[in-house]
């Protein structure tokens, strides 16, 4: 008997497990809720910065974004782009572009009868706008843009309240031309806009491109294009092919440099829900160690028997690791079951408006969607399986360093 199959090992250590059945249940209860635990959080978690993300994406940037070389460091109208060209446009239709629109954008002073603003003045295409992500929705108040020529203006709840005028008034807009030489125009506020992050409503306006490139005499020329794709996390593709058909002299960038706040939350929610998973395992282990060591300490007699048949220590190691095994997949697989149940009923939504200004504040909504990453389900399940064999070692350990002698004559 110096060595067993491993289906013969397997068998031994099924029983073994269901020696104490109380104990062994107690101990699978404990690791299918951490379990849940663990991917439950994550899931409502990883939810809740995809929708600040995508919020964020939606609200300007889009997944990539063209700009004249320099222009981030002097947003003027003098760093401006021509429309796309043929070739441009030609990757503009490639599958893996949604949607995508031109605009002109430009620092601006905004005035009513009783305060001003520094603004950024945005010259937009309704339709490309929706078509990269404006919801129609966060119009709160009047219209939209309604196309290129449109010289209305909409602004957004918080700059209406600082400048302490509504919906109907007219205020002035001022920026500079090619020639650095004021150009100032009255506009209209035909609509009012809501943001994920308040400061955007303060930040942003929004006219016809058109009318605002008539405005600044710059022609047909415009600030920034932006494109959107399918998958926020996976944008190099794209990128590439934009980078390929775009003018010599422009720069293309992809979401996570434009807006480094976001990409680092996503960044920090990673570390985050390793951390979690962590965490709750270790509070398990104890429990785990002590199931084993209580095994162990009733089997002494038993352990000696086998190791003088000729079992070796080795075997003795391998037999406990396996119990540790069967029930670490045994929780794992209740856990699973439970968390993923919780989950899908939850696919709508949950309703968070009872603190939705709170959610806001953060560039959430006030529906939570939890989000069933495969990534954090084997993150879970990896850290559960690698950290309860390595947590095992000390009770299998120490069952194999039993003297046969000893160990049989124990009491």
């Amino acid at each position: 008997m110096k060595s067993l199959p491993v289906s013969a090992m397997l068998r031994l250590a099924w029983r073994n497990l269901w020696r104490n059945y109380r104990r062994t249940v107690v101990m699978l209860l404990a690791i299918a809720v951490g379990v849940w635990a663990m991917i439950f959080m994550s899931a409502l978690m990883r939810g809740m910065v995809d929708e600040m993300v995508t919020n964020g994406i939606d609200s300007l940037p889009g997944y990539v974004q063209i700009h004249q070389l320099g222009f981030r460091d002097d947003p003027s109208i003098n760093n401006s782009l021509q429309p796309p060209g043929p070739e441009l446009l030609g990757a503009l239709e490639n599958p893996l572009v949604a949607g995508w629109t031109s605009r002109v954008r430009v620092p601006a002073m905004i005035s009513s009868e009783r305060d001003n603003r520094g603004v950024t003045l945005l010259g937009v295409d309704p339709a490309g706008e929706i078509a990269v992500g404006f919801d129609l929705d966060n119009i709160v108040a009047g219209r939209f843009i309604g196309s290129p020529q449109d010289k209305g203006l909409v602004v957004g709840r918080k700059l209406l309240e600082r400048l302490e005028t509504h919906l109907g008034k007219r205020v002035v807009v001022m920026s500079q031309d090619p020639d650095n030489n004021i150009a100032d125009r009255g506009f209209r506020i035909v609509g009012v806009y809501k943001a994920s992050l308040e400061g955007q409503e303060e930040n942003f306006v929004y006219s016809g491109r058109s009318h605002v490139q008539s405005l600044l005499k710059m022609g047909r020329q415009v600030s920034e294009i932006a494109i959107t794709g399918h998958d926020y996390r996976a944008v190099d593709e794209l990128l590439e092919i934009i980078r390929a058909a775009s003018p010599p002299g422009s720069e293309v960038l992809p979401w996570m440099e434009l807006e480094s706040y976001l990409y680092g939350m996503m960044g920090m929610m990673d570390g985050f829900i390793l951390v979690w998973t962590i965490v709750v395992f270790l509070a398990l282990s104890f429990g785990l160690i002590n199931t084993l060591m209580m095994a162990v300490f009733e089997r002494v007699r038993e352990i000696g028997l086998m190791q003088a048949l000729g079992m070796k220590p080795s075997s003795i190691l391998y037999l406990i690791l396996m119990e540790s095994l069967l029930l670490l997949l045994l929780g794992l697989l209740a856990g699973n079951i439970l968390a993923i149940a919780s989950i899908l009923p939850l696919r709508e939504g949950i309703d968070l408006s009872g603190v939705a200004r709170g959610m806001e504040m953060f560039g959430a909504g006030s529906t939570l969607y939890p989000v069933l990453d495969l990534h954090d389900l084997a993150t879970a399940n990896t850290v559960v399986i690698v950290l309860g064999l390595v947590t095992s070692l000390l009770p299998a350990w120490h069952a194999s360093r039993y003297s046969p002698v000893e160990a049989i004559t124990k009491i």
